[in-house]
């Protein structure tokens, strides 16, 4: 990676969107963040077509081209019961609608050794109650990867990454949050920030239309009442 090199991280102002735009920066990448919370960055709402216009234009204009796209941008997480049409529709726009279009809108100008990396979540595989809007567009941009992938063949790499439990406040957990998990720890932003600019590296370049799911094995574990000291108790909420 090079200071000739341009990265886009939707959602780059805190979290796992923060720490991947701060990688790119240290490997000399150019680095333009678009995110609703003021900062020093574009500010803008990505679930907006004419805010992914005018910010595609900023960038195509001061950089000539773009060779990495992250999208990261955080969607609403509501459920069956409290979930509006409207939040619903607000939710896949951020989380499938913007990812779609800033492909489309960066098309002609992705240099050679492009790649697209769309930040799923586990929950594109399994779900908690109550948690309709989220999954539904994660389970999108799992599904938007590899059909981008096929439309892109031999000029953009596009793969997605599936985080688990990662704790954007790099707190360190204890007891049964760290042990639940097969490597004793819950995940930190690095943890995907490391996987994003392997999929960006010429080291990744066989690599395109896949789903990588990093949650330390969590979504592998089969969780059963009195199983190796699960117990599931209905009275007491999700245990």
């Amino acid at each position: 990676m090079s200071e000739n090199k341009t990265a886009v991280v939707t959602g780059g102002a805190h979290g796992i969107g923060k720490c991947i735009a701060e990688e790119f920066r240290k490997a000399g990448v150019k680095v333009y963040v678009i995110d609703i919370a003021e900062g020093d960055h574009y500010v803008g709402d990505v679930s907006d077509k004419s805010v992914l216009e005018a910010f595609a234009d900023t960038v195509i204009r001061e950089s000539g081209g773009v060779i990495y796209l992250i999208n990261n941008a955080l969607p609403l997480m509501k459920g069956i019961d409290d979930c509006s049409y409207e939040e619903f529709q607000y939710a896949l726009a951020v989380g499938v609608t913007a990812p779609f279009y800033l492909a489309k809108l960066f098309s002609p100008y992705f240099r050679e050794g492009a790649s697209i990396v769309n930040i799923s979540s586990s929950r594109d595989r399994m779900s908690q109650p109550q948690t309709e809007s989220y999954t539904a567009a994660k389970g999108g941009i799992a599904a938007l990867t590899h059909a981008l992938a096929v439309s892109f063949a031999g000029k953009v790499r596009v793969n997605s990454i599936s985080p688990g439990w990662i704790d954007t406040d790099y707190i360190v957990y204890e007891g049964p949050d760290a042990l639940q998990q097969p490597a004793g720890r819950v995940g930190d932003p690095m943890d995907i920030a490391n996987m994003v600019m392997y999929l960006c590296s010429d080291k990744a370049g066989f690599i395109t239309g896949e789903n990588i799911c990093i949650d330390c094995g969590m979504t592998r574990q089969m969780i059963y009442h009195d199983d190796n000291g699960w117990m599931y108790d209905p009275t007491a909420g999700n245990n």
